[in-house]
């Protein structure tokens, strides 16, 4: 009686843990997922300010998009502007050299009048060229004539001068007109300069952003995918601590039936001592002793978990190189190198990771303890499914080099509790498996 009891107690005992140890577990988990959800909500608030800032930085590039295609226009009408002036200018050049030769012309003539004003002693004498006329009508004439050559004299004199201020005037015009257009189209060329490098500035601080964008997507989907990963670890440790459990009632009825077997057999061996006794003592005053008891057979040695594939431990757990490393690599050659569960458990999640590969998460429920292995890398897609019961040596796939991989192998994770995304509760596998 004071053996069932306790018995009893003890049963009680490990019940309440369990139901402890996995409100724990899972109160962890959903910990986690909050934390994830809240992460994802900052990153949702981070891609719309992102998009944002894209929409207005394309924008920005639109306008100065059309202030470029406007100020190259106009760049294109002032070379125009200044190929037509330069026409005009050869244009003009010509008109100019008209110019200077009547000037020239002029020049020679007034230079021949003056001269011939000096030799003959000054101006021309009117009254002998009045009085040397030999009759009225002759008189009139050379009156006549006299005022045709004063005046034309007047006209040259004019003319010459008008031409001069002519060709001045028009040089002035034509070399302020070319300054102001070339000074136009470099302040045009500088302004589409200016508008080029904010745009080529704008273009790269939007491709900045898509990367931003693209790491912000990265993030969500990791997030995203260790949200799927809780939750499937969520539902696999609820199935695993009922397997477990159901396993152990099971255990315990075998061991009970074997108990009770067992007692009945001792039972029987001694009653039928007991009568061959009694017979003997009947025939015979010589004690008989009892068969010895049958000896049981020694329970088969069993390991919380195995070696999960063949090959060399190529990297072990702890830091190198390129940061953390969390579990153990193992390596073998050849096509089809098997990968089997390390201990008996439920899958949580079996899928195609980014960094993992083809990979299988189980979870283990042993002696109250709740562990995670992580089988990573493997060739093909694995052959396990998520919510799947396994028990300990199931196949699971071959190594690979799918993922963040360099060769094959197997990469294997022990976790002592939980999978988290910080892996905080990874251990290293060597004394589990060794």
């Amino acid at each position: 009686m004071k053996r069932k009891l306790v018995m009893a107690t003890l049963s009680l005992s490990l019940a309440f843990s369990t139901y402890t140890v996995s409100a724990e577990t899972l109160s962890s988990i959903k910990e986690k997922k909050e934390q994830n959800r809240s992460e994802q909500h900052k990153k949702e608030n981070e891609l719309h300010d992102n998009h944002a800032e894209q929409d207005e930085i394309v924008t920005q590039i639109e306008d100065l998009k059309s202030s470029i295609d406007k100020t190259i226009k106009e760049i294109s009408n002032k070379k125009d502007s200044i190929k037509e002036t330069k026409a005009s200018i050869e244009k003009l050049k010509k008109e100019i050299d008209v110019l200077e030769k009547r000037i020239k012309e002029r020049d020679e003539l007034l230079k021949e009048r003056v001269s011939s004003m000096y030799e003959s002693g000054g101006a021309v004498n009117y009254l002998d060229v009045i009085l040397g006329a030999k009759d009225f009508g002759d008189f009139l004439d050379r009156v006549f004539a006299l005022n045709v050559i004063a005046e034309q004299d007047k006209a040259i004199l004019e003319e010459h001068k008008q031409d001069k201020a002519a060709v001045e005037e028009k040089k002035g015009k034509v070399e302020s007109e070319l300054s102001s257009l070339n000074s136009e189209l470099n302040e045009l060329e500088n302004l589409n300069q200016k508008l080029s490098d904010q745009k080529k500035q704008q273009n790269k601080l939007l491709a900045q952003l898509r990367v931003e964008e693209n790491h912000i997507h990265e993030d969500m989907m990791e997030l995203k995918e260790k949200n799927e990963l809780l939750s499937a670890q969520e539902a696999a440790i609820k199935a695993e601590i009922a397997r477990a459990k159901k396993e152990e009632e099971e255990r315990k009825k075998r061991e009970a039936a074997a108990r009770a077997a067992a007692e009945a057999a001792a039972a029987k061996a001694k009653a039928e001592a007991a009568a061959r006794a009694k017979n003997s003592s009947n025939s015979s005053s010589r004690p008989v002793s009892p068969p010895p008891a049958p000896t049981p057979n020694p329970a088969p040695v069993y390991r919380d978990f195995i070696f999960p594939t063949q090959g060399i431990i190529t990297s072990n757990f702890g830091y190198r190189s390129s940061g953390m490393h969390y579990g153990m690599d193992i390596a073998k050659r050849g096509s089809t190198v098997p990968i089997v569960a390390a201990a008996s458990g439920t899958v949580s999640k079996a899928y195609y990771s980014s960094s993992y590969g083809n990979v299988v998460y189980i979870n283990h429920y042993i002696n109250g303890q709740l562990y995670t292995t992580i089988y990573a890398h493997m060739r093909s897609t694995p052959a396990v499914r998520s919510g799947q019961s396994v028990s300990q040596g199931t196949f699971l796939g071959y190594q690979g080099n799918t993922g963040a991989s360099r060769g094959q192998h197997l990469h294997f994770e022990l976790h002592k509790g939980p999978w988290n995304g910080s892996k905080s509760n990874a251990v290293d596998p060597r004394p589990y498996i060794q």
